[in-house]
């Protein structure tokens, strides 16, 4: 059978590496009994993947790991046995069985929702600017081009269209996505001032956070530091319009219709 398991990760642990986490997984799983399925052949492995793993230093409230089990308790059973070996800086808040077809999500996804905490012991440019303004500045213009590098390259890329949601007021990214985020992790009264943001996310087209902040100091006339800002990942969604090598923004033809990751392919 398949499961998703939704998971937050803050606090010293966003310090650790993907491979790290992979392996703390494993090793909680093993504690907890959990019937995880494991590959065939000379070297067996056990049945997992992650949809998007997190940069280091970056937290999240919304990690997503596709598993692959030889059978399940209750969902709330799960997570309590998984948790009852997690420490309290990485924490499994869902446990969701999937329909047998159901896709890879790091195939699946789409957009996540980000909020940038900007940290108070550092000269951010966001606390030397009218924020407000900015935004509404930078939103209005009709073209938001960056230099987007890759591993062999480095080119002049148009992101409006890839940003869904731009804003300064977590209610603003609530009522824009439907989604009650709940308790966050992220300590979000050590950060003045927030912004919270919607952002293409997946294999054909993936805009980070670092490249919305930089286009932003550049309208500005300011210098962006990485380092003056905590970035917390608050959902990760899958497009339930979306077709392998597409990528359906806001405005496209047909439209992306988002759904948290914990919801997709959900039986």
């Amino acid at each position: 059978m398949k499961a998703r398991i939704k998971f937050t990760k803050c606090g010293s642990m966003r310090f650790i590496g993907h491979l790290d986490v992979m392996r703390y997984f494993q090793k909680a799983f093993r504690r907890a009994e959990i019937p995880v399925s494991y590959s065939r052949g000379f070297s067996p492995h056990q049945l997992m993947s992650f949809t998007s793993p997190l940069g280091i230093g970056l937290s999240s409230d919304a990690e997503y790991m596709d598993l692959t089990l030889d059978e399940a308790e209750e969902p709330e059973r799960m997570v309590e046995r998984i948790n009852a070996q997690m420490n309290d800086e990485i924490r499994v808040r869902d446990f969701t069985v999937l329909r047998d077809e159901a896709k890879p999500s790091m195939a699946m996804l789409a957009a996540c929702d980000y909020v940038v905490a900007a940290k108070k012991h550092r000269d951010s440019f966001l606390q030397r600017v009218d924020l407000l303004d900015l935004l509404d500045r930078f939103l209005g213009q009709d073209k938001i081009e960056i230099h987007k590098k890759t591993k062999r390259s480095e080119k002049l890329v148009d992101i409006r269209e890839n940003i869904y949601h731009l804003s300064a007021d977590k209610e603003s990214l609530e009522k824009h996505t439907g989604v009650d985020y709940g308790t966050s992790c992220l300590e979000e009264e050590l950060y003045k001032p927030l912004i919270y943001m919607q952002l293409t996310a997946g294999s054909v087209v993936n805009i980070k956070p670092e490249l919305v902040l930089e286009a932003m100091a550049a309208m500005a006339g300011e210098d962006f530091d990485v380092l003056d800002v905590q970035i917390h990942r608050m959902e990760m969604y899958g497009d339930l319009n979306g077709k392998k090598g597409e990528v359906h923004t806001l405005s496209s033809e047909t439209t992306c219709k988002l759904v948290p990751m914990s919801e997709y392919d959900k039986i």
